[in-house]
């Protein structure tokens, strides 16, 4: 039953900011709902990748074993396809929702690109504690930050998708939370 409210969940996530725009008539590529990547966007989520994975990285290697550290971990190969498939799964279906509706809601009503970014990681940070609890589920603020940055400067949720997706590759490995 739960599993089914989760895909239920997921369902909506990814789907209603499409169904919103056409009930609206809103023009989709606003809402970053039109999936492109430019030169610059894929300079910027590389940039970001090296400037967030390679330290973390290497705190990693140095986390406490009582803490889940250190990385690498080596889960058996089923367990690390599930969270593979999941973790690109959570990527289209949270960027789509969080960077794309909500952050462009939030960015409308108050006119500001920043506080709409800022706003929106903070809920989706605190969705991550509705998964698993834990302090360090919300510490998923921090990328949430740049992946809103690469969400706006990309105008395509595409940007942050990729980002998404390949720190939640890197964290089947590498995070001491898995």
């Amino acid at each position: 039953m739960l599993s089914l409210i989760g895909l239920l969940i997921a369902a909506f996530m990814l789907y209603f900011p499409y169904e919103w725009c056409r009930f609206k008539n809103e023009n989709e590529k606003e809402f970053g709902l039109k999936w492109f990547m430019t030169k610059k966007s894929v300079l910027d989520v590389i940039i970001c990748l090296a400037i967030t994975l390679i330290p973390l990285t290497i705190i990693s290697m140095h986390w406490p074993i009582k803490y889940g550290g250190p990385g690498p971990h080596h889960p058996e190969f089923l367990r690390a396809l599930d969270n593979l498939g999941g973790g690109i799964a959570a990527a289209f279906i949270e960027e789509t929702f969080f960077r794309g509706f909500i952050q462009t809601l939030i960015a409308r009503y108050t006119k500001n690109n920043y506080f709409a970014i800022f706003i929106t990681s903070i809920f989706f940070a605190l969705s991550h504690l509705v998964v698993i609890r834990g302090w360090m589920r919300v510490a998923t603020f921090f990328p949430g930050l740049i992946m809103g940055w690469l969400r706006y400067r990309g105008e395509s949720v595409m940007p942050s998708i990729i980002y998404h997706a390949i720190c939640n590759i890197w964290a089947v490995w590498w995070a001491p939370i898995i």
